[in-house]
């Protein structure tokens, strides 16, 4: 989940591209330019917020089911409408999203 997430997070989502960048397999790990990139804009390619992994959880924990009574006879059940950075977060994990 984490790695299909790296793209929103301060993850290092080409770590390939930071390996490439070490001079020795003992030399300290790199972070690959984009990483970089994100790290300082705290902003991802598409222009959203940067997140923690852990900040991220707690983003997409304000989504609710809500019960909706209408009338005395009617009740409906609706979820509240995902954010663009919920929405990106459901389509890198491949989860549909109604928005």
């Amino acid at each position: 989940m984490r790695q299909a997430l790296a793209p929103m997070l301060f993850d290092d989502h080409e770590p390939d591209a930071g390996e490439a960048l070490r001079t020795s397999i003992v030399a300290p790990a790199q972070r690959s330019a984009s990483a970089e990139d994100k790290a300082q804009s705290k902003c991802t390619a598409d222009g959203m917020p940067v997140h923690s992994f852990q900040t991220l959880l707690q983003d997409l924990r304000t989504i609710a089911l809500n019960t909706v009574q209408m009338g005395e006879e009617t009740c409906r059940m609706m979820v509240t409408a995902p954010t663009p950075v919920q929405q990106r977060a459901f389509h890198l994990l491949k989860v549909p999203c109604r928005a």
